[in-house]
Order: C-alpha cells, then sequence, then structure tokens
C-alpha cells in the first residue's frame, strides 16, 4: 500500500489504526524519524438513517507514543454545534451518541479534533442521510363535509440521492383502538422510482396521476363525516420503520327542523366536528351580520356547539386554533316566502276560528241536550202526578 512518490518521499495509502508508530528514513548514517498518529471515526448504519434514528459515533486513535486526551466538537449539516452524550470514553476510543435525527439533519458532517500535546488540529467530515417525511410528525387535515380533500406525504429520498430501496404502506384508522385499513404500499426503486398500488376499496379514494416526486397521495372527491381519523403513512428499510400521521377532522353544520325559518319560529344550528382538536382549539358561530354579543363559542377541545336563533340569514362555524381560522361552514338561513307565511298565518287564524267554532257547536248541543233532560223530566214527574189522581178518584 506504499509508494515512493519522489527520491525522498513514501506515500501509504488506505490507512488503518495498525499503521501508527515511528517510521525511520535512513540515509548513509543519517537517520530521520517521524511519529505517525492515527485517528478512525465510524458512523453507525454507515451513515444511512431513518428519521428520528439516534446515530453513534466511534472515534479511535492509535499512537507508538502515550495517548494524547483529545477533545471533539461536532457540527451538523447546518453548521450548528452539536452536544453529544459521551457514553464511554477512554484515550483509546471515545464512543458518543448524537440526538434524535430530523430529514433536515441530511449533509456533510464535522468532527473537529484537537490536542495541546502533541499539538493535533483537525477536522474528520462525515456524510449523514436521514430518510424520512418532510411532514410534521402530527399533521392535522381539516375539511368540510363533502368538499375534496387531498391527504400527501411527502419523502426526502430525491432531496439526499437515496440510492437504495425501501417500501412503504399507508394505513387509516377512525380512532385508536380499533383495526386499521391499509390503503395503499409502495416500493422506490435504485433509480428513485416511486410505484404504488391501491389495496382497499372501503373508502371512495383516488391516487393521483400528477403529482411531485417522492411524493405519496390520496384523495377523497367527497369527504364524509366517517372519513375522519388518522391517516399513517409508514416507509420500511432494512427492517426499520418511519411514519408520519396526518389527523384527518371533518365539519358539519345541520339545522333543526330544516327548511325555510317562518315568521315567530325559531331554529336551532349545529355545529360538530369529528375531533379530537388541539388543546387550544374551539368552535365558534358568528352572525353575518351581528355583533360581537352575538358570537358564541364553545368551550376548549369541545367538538359541538349549538346555537339556537329565530332570524334568517347568514351564519358562519369557525373552527378557530391559535387565533387562526383553521377552518369555516357557511350556513344560510333561509325566510320562508310571504305566500308560506300567510299560508301558515291563514292557517293558523282558520284553525282557531274552528276551534271557536267546534266549541261553540258544542256549547249549544250541551244547552239543548240539557233542555231536552229537563222536559223529559218534567213530563215523567206530570204522567207520575196524573196515575197518582187517577188513582185516588177510583178509591172515592
Amino acid at each position: 500500500r506504499s509508494d515512493i512518490k519522489t527520491q525522498y518521499k513514501l506515500s501509504v495509502r488506505d490507512l488503518k489504526l495498525s499503521d501508527a508508530g515511528i517510521y525511520t528514513c535512513e540515509y548513509g548514517t543519517y537517520q530521520a524519524h517521524t511519529s505517525l498518529h492515527i485517528v478512525n471515526l465510524t458512523i453507525s448504519l454507515d451513515g444511512h438513517f431513518l428519521q428520528n434514528e439516534v446515530p453513534e459515533l466511534i472515534l479511535t486513535q492509535n499512537s507508538s507514543s502515550p495517548l494524547p486526551d483529545l477533545s471533539i466538537t461536532l457540527f451538523d449539516s447546518n453548521n450548528n454545534r452539536v452536544t453529544p452524550e459521551i457514553q464511554n470514553r477512554s484515550r483509546q476510543k471515545y464512543k458518543v451518541n448524537l440526538k434524535k435525527l430530523k430529514t433536515m439533519d441530511s449533509g456533510t458532517w464535522v468532527c473537529q479534533i484537537h490536542s495541546d500535546s502533541p499539538l493535533i488540529n483537525q477536522n474528520i467530515s462525515f456524510a449523514v442521510k436521514v430518510l424520512g417525511f418532510q411532514n410534521p410528525d402530527l399533521e392535522r387535515k381539516y375539511a368540510i363535509v363533502d368538499s375534496p380533500v387531498i391527504l400527501s406525504w411527502d419523502l426526502n429520498s430525491q432531496k439526499i440521492k437515496w440510492k437504495k430501496g425501501f417500501t412503504g404502506q399507508l394505513n387509516w384508522k377512525q380512532q385508536e383502538g380499533v383495526e386499521s385499513h391499509e390503503l395503499l404500499n409502495f416500493s422506490i426503486t435504485a433509480e428513485g422510482q416511486l410505484h404504488e398500488t391501491k389495496k382497499s376499496n372501503n373508502l371512495l379514494f383516488e391516487i393521483p396521476e400528477s403529482k411531485p416526486e417522492s411524493t405519496i397521495q390520496v384523495k377523497l372527491p367527497k369527504v364524509h363525516f366517517n372519513h375522519s381519523g388518522q391517516y399513517q403513512c409508514q416507509l420500511e428499510y432494512e427492517r426499520r420503520h418511519a411514519q408520519s400521521k396526518i389527523e384527518l377532522v371533518v365539519m358539519k353544520v345541520s339545522a333543526n327542523p330544516a327548511g325555510p325559518l317562518s315568521r315567530g319560529a325559531s331554529v336551532t344550528l349545529t355545529c360538530q366536528v369529528s375531533g379530537p382538536l388541539a388543546p387550544n382549539a374551539y368552535l365558534s358561530w358568528e352572525p353575518a351580520n351581528g355583533t360581537k354579543m352575538d358570537i358564541k363559542n364553545s368551550k376548549r377541545r369541545e367538538v359541538k356547539l349549538e346555537v339556537n336563533i329565530s332570524t334568517a340569514g347568514l351564519w358562519s362555524c369557525h373552527l378557530i386554533e391559535d387565533g387562526d381560522k383553521k377552518i369555516s361552514f357557511h350556513y344560510h338561513v333561509e325566510e320562508a316566502s310571504v305566500w308560506i307565511n300567510n299560508v301558515i298565518i291563514g292557517a293558523s287564524i282558520g284553525g282557531s276560528l274552528l276551534a271557536f267554532a267546534l266549541g261553540c257547536l258544542c256549547i249549544i248541543s250541551g244547552v239543548s241536550w240539557q233542555r231536552r233532560r229537563q222536559r223529559a223530566k218534567r213530563m215523567a214527574q206530570a204522567r207520575q202526578h196524573l196515575l197518582e189522581n187517577k188513582t185516588c178518584q177510583c178509591q172515592q
């Protein structure tokens, strides 16, 4: 592994720890000595990680003289200093663990080595590739019932030029503790081509044809209230897993009674979300032409809010989180037409008159029946009296 470059230069390739030692150059009776100090840096998993994995660095040194006490400083791909946790340290081997990695940590890292005696100032660069999703670990997506919605996960395999194959799948479940449904699975080739296969028909969803590279997407053309829940995209590489979740929250509004609002009547509007909500999220009903006094807010994390109204118009239900309106459902309460109101009023008056007439008829019938009863009673008394008089005459 050595070459004599010139008459006085020796080149050694692929240095190993065992190459450390004292090298002597002899020229006649003259001898020159030089000490070779070897430092070796290795990174776990050959520098290929999934997001949230913890890399391990091992720095080993070898020298013919007593080993120096090294100080190690690490810088990430953004040139930020990283403070590692030193697990095991000796003069010969330094073993450290780093923080959990994110996809943004991909790039070239630098290990800076320093020693005062002997004087050592050496920078060792090493590559770190973190495969994963550029989405947050848990993302919330809001949708109105019957509207279209697209759920998207962005992989960084193209960005970091990941040349090794991996597989994955997209699962959906409505809530914790229930069975999940596999919607699709995917795989990627060494050339970076993504292949997807639809696996389930229990949801009316589509796989969009046109989308960015290394992006997993599903489209619900008409989302239903029971389509809410957790959608988890998971990838697998060398029996290790990484995942990213999207929580789909669906909002719906209903009115009781449904239909146009007649004069003098009232209606109850109900705004409901599938939940769960963030701790600082709440629902709010707001009229289009109302005041702050007309606004009604729910308590934090409540998933249902009702409001009673007696005037027609536009009402809006907002889902507010951290002061921002994440989603709004606009509901127009129609006023009943004039002829409908007249019909209702006429029906009310007619019903009242009919009830009055029926009452009068009942009273007249009752009085007539009472009179007939009294007349029959008097006639019976008269017949009885007449019979008694005839009996007396016969006895005389």
